[in-house]
């Protein structure tokens, strides 16, 4: 064996060029399945962490039109409800006395849409949402300074605002303390006037600086009440809420009670429903996509592999023809079919080993440059790196048989005669 290998090394060293170019199908398919499953997985792990962190107990309940399901399988427009379909705040009051020792607190909120904190040269962009005070513990807001959107506000409909150190620094002079200052915010063709009572860090997502090319462009989140939000809407009752479960609250069985508390409120309702759906349940749909399509991706890309394979297969050809000479003579002397068989296999094996290394450190690299860019942190199974070696060796094998065994049936006599 060390001798076959010692012959392989020997007869690579003696060609680099033809078998660097033998081992480029190896090592492109190789890169390409590692760098899609580095960035797939660092994907997929940035995700679940962030819907980890948008809170891993929270169940969300909608209002969803019947045969439809909680996400909309119709391709049509989805229909509206209409206010008397939609939950009130009566109802959402009596929800939450009935599971008062099994929920930590209601979220929600109504998303207003984008507008701009404007004061002469000084701006800074913004998504208005108007909330309870139960969003705060739904998405784990932590604050810097002041308080958060409270009951009373909400009831009183006050115009006060919750905004980010980013908004702070963009609108203010350096040091200021930005609570109980106003800004105005212009939104739909008029400005409105805000009081400050809270702010909180600015986290920049992985797509916050795509589609922007200067840093004062970017948008963040600003926190008004949710009666403050709700003035002048088509709608005052809520399409969907988030009900945070207490703490050792088993969240999958919370859901299905809560799942059929609503359905019994809505049994009599002919066109409407209401759906829940926990994070976990949300994370384990989104890391099986995520998987079969990560999976299906690096299927394509081993395609290459195969042709990399035919590559070595011909070289091997190629090879057992140059050297048929010297296998007349290795036979001559007493050298086995076997032993010949041998030989050509480890070379094909030692090609795609070799190639399978390559392939491995080039797409451990391209995964982490595709992740640093993407802004993920870059992840890998070492499973996988274990698993593209032996597929390495499986091609060597597979496609190194066939020369091989041409090789061994050369007639001795008929191969010492050859040119």
């Amino acid at each position: 064996m060390l001798e076959n290998i010692s012959l392989a090394l020997a007869g690579l060293k003696a060609n680099k060029m033809r078998a660097f170019l033998t081992m480029l199908g190896i090592i492109i398919g190789i890169s390409s399945v590692i760098a899609i499953i580095c960035v797939g997985d660092s994907l997929t792990n940035y995700m679940t962490e962030t819907m980890h962190n948008m809170g891993a107990g929270n169940i969300f309940v909608i209002v969803s039109e019947r045969g439809q399901g909680i996400m909309g399988a119709s391709m049509d427009m989805p229909a509206v409800p209409s206010d008397n379909d939609l939950i009130t705040d009566q109802q959402l009051e009596v929800f939450q006395a009935h599971f008062e020792d099994r929920i930590r607190a209601i979220s929600i909120s109504n998303s207003l849409g984008n507008g701009r904190a404007q004061d002469n040269r000084r701006y800074a962009n913004v998504s208005i949402s108007g909330v309870n005070d139960g969003y705060e513990i739904a998405n784990d807001i932590d604050l810097l300074s002041g308080r958060f959107i409270t009951e009373r506000d909400s009831r009183g409909a006050r115009y006060v605002a919750v905004v980010s150190d980013f908004l702070v620094n963009a609108m203010f002079p350096a040091g200021t303390d930005p609570l109980g200052r106003e800004i105005r915010v212009y939104r739909q063709g008029e400005f409105q006037t805000y009081a400050i009572v809270g702010v909180y860090p600015y986290v920049p997502s992985v797509f916050s600086g795509f589609g922007s090319r200067d840093e004062r462009d970017t948008r963040t989140d600003m926190y008004i009440p949710l009666g403050t939000a709700l003035q002048g809407a088509t709608h005052q009752n809520h399409q969907m809420f988030a009900a945070v479960a207490a703490p050792n609250e088993d969240a999958d069985r919370l859901t299905r009670d809560i799942r059929a508390y609503w359905r019994q409120l809505y049994e009599r309702n002919p066109r409407w429903n209401v759906d829940a759906i926990n994070m976990e349940s949300m994370i384990e749909t989104m890391g099986d996509v995520m998987g079969t399509l990560g999976t299906a991706v690096a299927i394509i890309a081993a395609i290459s592999l195969i042709v990399g394979g035919i590559g070595v297969m011909n070289i091997m050809l190629v090879s057992v023809t140059e050297r048929t000479r010297e296998i007349g003579t290795r036979k001559a002397l007493g050298a086995r079919n076997s032993q010949i068989r041998m030989q050509f296999i480890v070379e094909a094996i030692i090609i795609c080993l070799i190639g399978g290394f390559i392939g491995i450190i080039l797409g451990l690299a391209m995964g982490t440059v595709g992740s640093s860019i993407l802004g993920f942190p870059p992840s890998i199974e070492p499973g996988i790196i274990m698993l593209c070696v032996m597929f390495s060796m499986m091609v060597g094998v597979f496609f190194g048989s066939y020369p091989a065994s041409k090789a061994a049936k050369l007639d001795p006599i008929e191969a010492l005669r050859y040119e």
